[in-house]
C-alpha cells in the first residue's frame, strides 16, 4: 500500500452514500438551519463532549460553519458528513472524518446524534457505513475513534463495530468543567481488522 499515490486532489470522492436507513452525505450551503435545531434540542447532552456546544450557536454561526465544512470538504482537509432518515430527510446527527493524514492514509471518526435519535443504532450504522467509506472509496490504511474515558456511549460504538482499544491517554485532555480527564483511542488498521 505504500505505493498509492497520496495526492487526496486526485481521488475521486463520493460526496454521498447510504446505509440500511441513512442518508450519509457532505454538508451543503442551506444545512445551517436544520443542524441549528439538532444541536439546540440536544445541547446539553452534546456539552460534556463536544467542545463546540458548549455555547449555543446561533442560526448564522451554524450555517457558517456548515458552509466552511463544505469548503472543507472540496479540499478535502475535513470531511463532516451529515447523517440524514432516508424515509423522512430528517438530521439524525453528524459524523465524518476528520484529522486527516493523507499520506498515511489515518483518519478519525467523529460523531454525535441528535438526542431524539439516540438509543436507536443510527450512530453505529453510520459509523460502520463511513468506516466501508474509508477503506473503499480513500484506501484508509488507520481508521481511529477517540473519546473521553467516561463516554460510554460513545465507546460501546467502537466496540460494538469491533474497533480495537489500543490504550487510554491519561490526564489528555480538560473537560467542559476545567478538570483533567482521560482519552480512549480505538482503531482499525488496514492488515489486521480488514
Amino acid at each position: 500500500m505504500g505505493t498509492t499515490n497520496n495526492d487526496p486532489n486526485l481521488l475521486s470522492i463520493p460526496e454521498s452514500f447510504e446505509s440500511e436507513r441513512l442518508l450519509i452525505r457532505a454538508p451543503l450551503w442551506g444545512d445551517g438551519p436544520a443542524v441549528h435545531r439538532a444541536v439546540v434540542g440536544s445541547i446539553e447532552e452534546l456539552r460534556p463532549w463536544m467542545p463546540w456546544a458548549k455555547n449555543i450557536p446561533t442560526i448564522e454561526e451554524s450555517e457558517s460553519s456548515i458552509r466552511q465544512s463544505r469548503l472543507e470538504f472540496l479540499e478535502q482537509t475535513d470531511l463532516r458528513l451529515l447523517l440524514f432518515l432516508k424515509e423522512t430527510g430528517q438530521l439524525v446527527g453528524s459524523s465524518g472524518l476528520h484529522r486527516i493524514d493523507w499520506h498515511l492514509r489515518k483518519f478519525e471518526i467523529g460523531y454525535w446524534v441528535c438526542t431524539s435519535f439516540s438509543k436507536q443504532g443510527y450512530i453505529t450504522e453510520a459509523v460502520d457505513a463511513i468506516t466501508n467509506y474509508a477503506i473503499q472509496q480513500l484506501q484508509a490504511n488507520r481508521i481511529e475513534i477517540r473519546c473521553d474515558s467516561r463516554n460510554k456511549q460513545s465507546a460501546r460504538v467502537a466496540e460494538r463495530l469491533a474497533f480495537a482499544l489500543e490504550g487510554i491517554l491519561r490526564n489528555d485532555k480538560y473537560d467542559e468543567d476545567g478538570l483533567l480527564r482521560d482519552t480512549m483511542i480505538f482503531s482499525k488498521v488496514r492488515g489486521v481488522e480488514f
